[in-house]
């Protein structure tokens, strides 16, 4: 059954033009069906040499690319997001924050509405900060909850606060958990993800600029985050999930933490065990895509 994407927007029928601005894309100077028609996988992280080369990786796991191939950026004519595809697969940068993805969020579903995309699966892939979990752990989220561990985004449209929900699609969390097992290389877990608004104060950090609370007060609130199901913090999430949910498409988080906060704030892994980290969400979705199209 095809399942497209939904848009809660009914003044955009009655434009002419649709202008991605921040893409560099518009419906009047791109042919979105033939550009992107063919999409069903979308993997979406912050940075945008991430996405870079998870486009390589999955490439040659797909077998439709060779290693030293170069992808170009859709995204050129603009410095604010980066994307690439290859086959089945779109892959896009959204930047650090809740603003930052929720701006990406807005053009990226617009233009899967019209390149008139069906069964569309969207996945951010990243890095976090775990809760009572070896470094190196991949945790695929259950809820994204906000920091008072509510699964709930709040947010105010013309003066008025909004509360959308926060809940992933537990059927393709269950499938990533079942990949991870498959694979059998690193520790992967389900569980709620912490999104918050910054890194420092917001994340219970003693490090930053600014600090009005004390390392027990600290420790006791990332203890009663785990006491309530949270098992690593990031700040994309909660929007990502609310964002996904309101288009009827199918979403999943999956994220590597970088350390466990309740033993420090700072993270202090080498280079190359972080860049070895950093791949662990990568061979996890990418071989959740290769099983889906029947490669593995």
């Amino acid at each position: 059954r095809e399942n497209f994407i939904h848009l809660c927007n009914p003044h955009l029928e009655k434009m002419k033009e649709d202008i991605l601005y921040h893409f560099a894309l518009g419906t009047g100077t791109h042919d979105f069906p033939t550009l992107f028609g063919d999409v069903k996988f979308v993997c979406v992280g912050g940075s945008p040499s991430r996405m870079k080369a998870f486009i390589a990786y999955i490439a040659e796991e797909l077998g439709l690319g060779s290693p030293g191939c170069d992808y170009p950026n859709i995204c050129a004519g603009t410095d604010r997001y980066a994307m690439y595809k290859v086959g089945p697969v779109l892959s896009v940068s959204h930047g650090m924050g809740i603003p930052s993805i929720s701006i990406m969020l807005h053009e990226l579903i617009k233009l899967l509405y019209h390149a008139k995309c069906s069964n569309i699966t969207i996945i951010r892939i990243g890095t976090s900060g775990g809760i009572g979990l070896e470094p190196g752990s991949v945790v695929i989220t259950r809820q994204s909850v906000d920091a008072t561990f509510k699964p709930q985004l709040e947010q105010v449209v013309l003066g008025k606060t909004v509360i959308r929900s926060t809940n992933l699609d537990e059927q393709l969390a269950k499938e990533l958990m079942q990949c991870s097992n498959e694979i059998g290389q690193f520790n992967t877990v389900i569980g709620n993800t912490m999104c918050t608004l910054d890194f420092y104060e917001g994340q219970g950090r003693l490090d930053g600029a600014i600090c009005l609370y004390d390392e027990e007060e600290k420790l006791q609130y990332l203890k009663n985050a785990y006491d309530s199901g949270v098992r690593n913090i990031e700040m994309e999430s909660s929007v990502f999930a609310a964002m996904c949910n309101l288009s009827g498409v199918k979403a999943a988080v999956v994220c590597v933490t970088l350390l466990n906060r309740l033993e420090g704030d700072q993270i202090s892994s080498s280079h190359d065990i972080l860049v070895e980290y950093q791949q662990r969400p990568q061979k996890l979705v990418g071989y959740f895509i290769k099983k889906s199209l029947g490669k593995v």
